[in-house]
């Protein structure tokens, strides 16, 4: 994933954004960076992203660049548009994931 690469799709906000906003304005829970551009107050998909991201930038985890996901853009456009479909199939409850992009649980209030 390229740091110009849309995390959320709801309210098209990028990873650079994500990043810049974690570094500037160091967050202490992942569900404040919802104040950045409202990203993960939409459709949910991005929370698990949002979750590790706050874990990468906040040295939380030992990485150089924050990955947030091994895919392509459109791996992960994919893969949103799969969950959505989910959600309105009725299969997939909005915001529980499986926990695949977070390494762990937080409380998210």
């Amino acid at each position: 994933m390229e740091l110009d690469d849309k995390v959320c799709y709801c309210f098209r906000v990028s990873k650079r954004k994500l990043i810049n906003f974690t570094r500037q304005t160091q967050p202490s829970r992942p569900s404040q960076l919802s104040e950045c551009f409202g990203a993960g107050t939409g459709c949910g998909w991005c929370i698990p992203f949002l979750i590790r991201l706050h874990e990468e930038v906040m040295g939380q985890i030992e990485k150089a660049e924050p990955q947030l996901f091994e895919g392509s853009a459109e791996d992960y456009e994919q893969l949103r548009a799969q969950y959505r479909d989910q959600i309105k199939s009725g299969s997939q409850q909005k915001n529980q994931h499986g926990g695949e992009a977070s390494t762990s649980e937080t409380d998210d209030e």
